[in-house]
């Protein structure tokens, strides 16, 4: 899927290091200080002057260099991840309906309906479901995605990831588009096993274990600035060796993107360069049951956001 907006910021390999980079079409140039006019990218973040960076596009000099001839890695650093659970109506209707069917004698019908108006409730009175992820799960998709052994049913999650601009505390949802920078591509990796504590049921569910491990957070490939993006009608689609397995739409979302910030900014300042993931629509490896194996090849896209390819591998033996 290629990229729609005019230019996006996205990191490419240079030797050990990644270099911040400036994309437009099929192009790409490397943003030192001076260019971008901040110290590093969550700096320029805090306060984005994407006019800047218009002008760079429109210059024709030798500093750009074709996009294929790069390797692209995660597009963002940031210091704190958080992420939705249950947020799209859909979603959470057809999982809340299936549990009222099998606790009930109600009719399929009669819990879809059900299921609906608790949903229809939860978005007019209700409060996103948070939790955090570890930045440093954070990679690009020029890491291939270990599968650890200790598992055999680790799951996919596609999703729309908000990356914070201004700093946001304590943000209404009035004032809290004001501080997103813009939006990139996150498959948020979940071992379901490990989701719910066996040893202790009273706990609940594990996210630490279940959604951690190194490199669970495929992101990228760019950050798309979020004037060019229409956050409220993205399509969102996983495909697993070809097969689609998730196809969506933000539409759908329970809690749109300025109750998600809002919500999220109540508790903890969110930082320039942090990601807030939205959720993820049906079609996970759960609902197919079908999960992840070593040689599987999943490409997530999202509407204007371009498309990463993400190669699993088994957890070498001894780890």
């Amino acid at each position: 899927m290629p990229l729609d907006a005019p230019f996006a910021l996205a990191r490419f390999r240079n030797g050990e290091d990644a270099c911040l980079g400036l994309v437009a079409g099929e192009r790409i140039r490397a943003l030192d200080t001076e260019s971008l006019g901040a110290a590093d990218l969550n700096d320029f973040l805090g306060a984005p002057d994407w006019n800047r960076l218009a002008a760079l596009v429109a210059t024709d000099s030798g500093a750009w260099t074709d996009l294929a001839d790069v390797t692209l890695t995660a597009p963002v650093q940031p210091r704190q991840v958080l992420q939705t659970g249950a947020n799209y109506r859909q979603h959470v209707i057809e999982l809340v309906a299936a549990g009222l069917t099998q606790n009930s004698d109600r009719t399929p019908e009669e819990a879809r309906e059900s299921a609906a108006k608790m949903m229809d409730e939860r978005a007019a009175h209700g409060e996103p479901y948070f939790f955090i992820g570890m930045p440093a799960c954070v990679v690009g998709d020029d890491v291939p995605l270990a599968l650890p052994a200790y598992s055999s049913v680790h799951d996919w999650e596609l999703e729309l990831a908000i990356v914070i601009g201004r700093e946001a505390f304590r943000a209404s949802r009035e004032d809290a588009m004001d501080h997103v920078a813009g939006y990139t591509i996150v498959n948020d990796i979940t071992t379901r096993d490990l989701v719910f504590r066996k040893d202790m049921k009273e706990i609940g569910t594990d996210w630490y274990r279940a959604k951690n491990a190194p490199g669970f957070l495929p992101t990228g490939p760019f950050l798309v600035p979020a004037p060019f993006v229409d956050e409220g009608d993205l399509g969102l689609r996983l495909e697993l060796n070809g097969q689609v397995m998730q196809d969506g739409n933000t539409s759908d979302l329970l809690f749109d993107i300025a109750a998600l910030v809002s919500g999220a900014s109540q508790t903890m300042p969110l930082l320039p360069g942090d990601l807030l993931l939205t959720g993820s629509p049906a079609g996970n490896g759960q609902h197919w049951k079908r999960f992840l194996r070593d040689g599987d090849v999943m490409t997530g896209s999202i509407s204007g956001l371009g498309a990463q390819v993400v190669r699993c591998v088994a957890e070498e033996a001894g780890r």
